[in-house]
């Protein structure tokens, strides 16, 4: 099995040959550029270089270009030739023409297996993420997670959600003296989110069956990983539903997996594109958590590559932590994009034999500066690279071809038929009918009793007539005693009877 994956090499005017050591892949790496610098092929030619190793491999097509890696490129395809010449210059003796064995997923379940999760395992913090809730509302939101906990209320999909929200609004003086303040105006606005991510098909992410992991780290019959496409062209239209899904598949990696330390090679390599969305507008917290994932998660055998157009993109922290970095060419046409090339070139170990500010802005597409790391995971010197031609199609396959692998994927039928449990609302519901057809019983019972008086055959005998309000008194003790009735029962009285029974209650 292979140690390493080629990334390209030299030629007149380049450095040497640039391979990626799989001991050293869990460290995370880089591949950054402006658009059209060929940020897409070089993600392709690593997902084909760890799969050929055994490593499974997770992406996101975000421009649905990536499904050409599911089959094998073609002599008849027009940049055969250049491809050819490219794999002659760079000493890539070995290139061949091969596909790798991809899964399609897709969270709408149309270009691929669905992929659901449960608002349970999304958890308080993602999901106030997604909705960009405030801190009032983020409190009440968790304050509905604590609930389902403690009252057995699962919370799978968005109506199970919805149900408690409509549970904790009607129980809101209740819940307040047991969690903390529950503001129905916060309900209120949680739920009109909800409704704004339903309308962008977030629903069809949350429900079961959920996605088991190990279905995303299968090797085929050759020993090659599978690699996970992951549709997100229409999921870019909302793009903090994209990135908020790919952080809690980092996150449910990081739960789930045992520490393996420093394998010989990754149990999977997951590749973030578009990692700007991750960092827009995040609030610390989120933006802590990633860092934290970023910097455990290696030890749990899995390698994460930021994709995006300037490094300036990833905050500081976490970029220290990449160390292999693909550098395409940046465009400095102001100020601001002048800086980040400057602070792109200084992360960077130098190299006496050129200027690495501008080596960066003038590689060509297919060009770019790279730096590994190397023994004892030391960053390589930086080097000006060719990257090597692909083994698979470049290019998207036909939507009959995207078909046809999804009939044979090996987790055909696993995932595609929705299951509806008992959770959240379906308990809420049954206790709401219980409740009211409790009142109902109880309402007929007082009708029937009622009916019961007022039908009642039984003769009675007819009160005897009063000429006044009170009976005369038979005698002026019995006056005497009926006076100071009537005054302690008054107002005096009262204030009586509380100062004695006030004194004796001192007393004791």
């Amino acid at each position: 099995m292979e140690r390493d994956v080629f990334v390209g090499g030299g030629g007149p005017g380049y450095g040497t040959r640039q391979n990626l050591t799989l001991r050293y892949a869990n460290r995370h790496g880089l591949i950054a550029g402006a658009t059209g610098t060929g940020k897409t092929v070089t993600l392709q030619i690593l997902a084909e270089g760890f799969s050929n190793a055994g490593v499974p491999v997770f992406l996101s097509d975000v421009k649905g270009d990536l499904s050409g890696l599911a089959r094998a490129g073609s002599p008849d395809f027009k940049l055969h030739e250049a491809f050819a010449a490219r794999a002659a210059t760079i000493g890539f003796d070995d290139y061949a023409y091969h596909g790798t064995p991809a899964v399609f997923w897709d969270l709408f379940g149309e270009q691929g297996h669905p992929v659901r999760t449960t608002v349970a395992e999304m958890g308080p913090l993602l999901l106030a993420r997604l909705l960009e809730l405030t801190e009032a509302q983020e409190g009440v939101l968790n304050i509905a997670f604590r609930l389902s906990d403690d009252e057995g209320l699962p919370l799978l999909d968005l109506a199970d959600l919805r149900a408690l929200l409509r549970f904790v609004g009607e129980s809101a003086g209740e819940l307040s003296l047991r969690y903390g303040n529950v503001s129905t105006a916060s309900v209120g606005a949680i739920q009109r989110r909800l409704l704004v991510l339903e309308n962008q098909g977030g629903a069809r992410l949350f429900g079961e069956p959920a996605l088991d992991l190990p279905d995303l780290m299968r090797t085929d019959a050759q020993g090659r990983g599978q690699v996970n496409i992951l549709a997100a062209d229409a999921l870019m239209a909302a793009p903090r539903l994209y990135a908020t899904f790919l952080l809690w598949l980092l996150s449910e990696l990081f739960e789930e997996l045992p520490e393996v330390g420093d394998p010989d090679k990754p149990k999977l390599v997951f590749f973030f594109d578009e990692a700007h969305l991750l960092f827009d507008d995040a609030p610390k917290a989120l933006v802590d958590k990633v860092e934290q994932v970023a910097r455990l998660i290696r030890s749990k055998g899995v390698g994460v590559y930021f994709v995006t157009q300037n490094p300036d993109d990833i905050p500081g922290d976490i970029l220290g932590q990449l160390g292999n970095r693909v550098q395409h060419a940046l465009r400095a046409f102001t100020a601001r994009d002048r800086k980040a090339l400057r602070q792109a070139a200084e992360t960077y170990r130098a190299n006496p034999a050129f200027d690495t500010e501008t080596a960066i802005r003038e590689v060509g597409v297919g060009e770019a500066v790279t730096s590994m790391l190397k023994d004892k995971g030391v960053p390589g010197v930086v080097q000006r690279t060719l990257i090597r031609p692909p083994s698979s199609q470049l290019g998207p396959i036909t939507p009959g071809e995207r078909a046809t692998a999804m009939a044979a994927s090996p987790l055909a039928g696993k995932y595609d038929t929705e299951i509806d449990r008992e959770s959240a609302h379906e308990i809420l519901l049954a206790r709401a009918e219980a409740a009211a057809q409790a009142a109902e019983t109880t309402e007929d019972d007082k009708d029937t009793y009622t009916r019961a008086r007022r039908y009642d055959p039984t003769p009675r005998a007819k009160p005897k007539r009063r000429s006044s309000r009170y009976a005369a008194p038979s005698s002026i003790g019995e006056a005497l005693g009926q006076a100071v009735l009537k005054e302690l029962s008054g107002t005096t009285g009262k204030r009586l009877v509380r100062g004695i029974l006030g004194s004796l209650f001192k007393a004791r």
